[in-house]
């Protein structure tokens, strides 16, 4: 390919349209979904994972879906009867003198709700590129003050696909030294072309203390059953001051619906516990729920 065809798909890779206010277009839009549903009336936000930082001097592919030049670079999970697909339509790869990257970003494909789509579609396109951005600003700082070693993986996986549900998990992982992992959910109606949040998924706030005594519940029965299983909790850490102790879940906590439709909630690596014990995850058990949800839909 011509160098100035190269530059001219590098131009609109770091310079896609994003809208001004991302969250108010995400819930206008599931709110026209709403309206064209008639079967649910939930509250709906889309929440922007915090990009972090990292550092490259740039050589990177663009796999993009709709350039047949690119096509040996596209990859697609299909999904229910191929109608909805999450596809890979960008990725950077970079790995040269202690510097690697590689950040792979995902695209819904398939649902009747375009706005939906397209806003969810237009945040992952701006997430990658600020991730990328922050690898090539920390990345030249380094240089500047002597070089060292620097890595991030940014990539994403379909945890769950079933006739409703669709969750993807987007991670990031970032090596400086020692490495940290964060995570963050989508989770979509498939059949209603609802994007769902925590809290739309209950009557009121009451799931946030019901949840969280039910990890701390399964926090202690895990350090009972192996005391190298240690959680940032009351009567666990020898020290409490030197560490955040878990008093409850955030209202918008990282959660997805898994393939038994079983609510799991997630936290990042350090969140809840020492960093050998990675990201923790916690099934919380459906009847404990069933008072509190708007409806038995999702969870069963």
């Amino acid at each position: 390919m011509k160098n100035d065809s190269l530059n001219e798909i590098k131009k609109d890779y770091m310079n896609p349209p994003i809208p001004h206010d991302l969250e108010s277009s995400i819930q206008k839009g599931v709110a026209q979904a709403q309206r064209e549903k008639q079967r649910h009336r939930f509250r709906h936000t889309i929440k922007k994972t915090a990009s972090i930082a990292a550092a490259a001097s740039i050589l990177f592919t663009v796999a993009l879906n709709s350039s047949p030049a690119f096509a040996s670079s596209f990859s697609e999970i299909p999904l229910i009867n191929r109608v909805v697909q999450v596809l890979t339509v960008k990725d950077y790869q970079f790995e040269q003198d202690g510097y690697t990257a590689s950040v792979s970003t995902p695209a819904i494909d398939g649902l009747e709700n375009k706005h939906l789509e397209s806003l969810l579609n237009e945040t992952y396109l701006k997430e990658s590129k600020e991730l990328y951005q922050g690898f090539l600003k920390e990345m030249e700082e380094m240089e500047d003050s002597g070089g060292g070693h620097l890595g991030l993986h940014s990539g994403y996986e379909v945890v769950t696909d079933n006739e409703q549900i669709l969750s993807i998990r987007r991670y990031v992982v970032n090596t400086v030294g020692s490495s940290s992992t964060t995570y963050h959910y989508d989770t979509i109606d498939k059949e209603n072309e609802l994007f769902l949040t925590l809290p739309s998924l209950f009557k009121d706030d009451a799931y946030i203390e019901v949840i969280s005594q039910s990890i701390k519940e399964q926090m202690m029965d895990q350090h009972r059953q192996d005391p190298d299983q240690i959680y940032w909790l009351e009567g666990m850490v020898e020290d409490p001051d030197l560490v955040d102790l878990f008093q409850k879940i955030d209202p918008s906590q990282n959660f997805y619906i898994s393939e038994d439709a079983t609510l799991v909630i997630s936290f990042d690596k350090y969140e809840v516990a020492p960093g050998y014990m990675g990201v923790a995850e916690f099934q919380i058990p459906t009847d404990i729920l069933k008072p509190l949800l708007v409806s038995d839909e999702y969870l069963k």
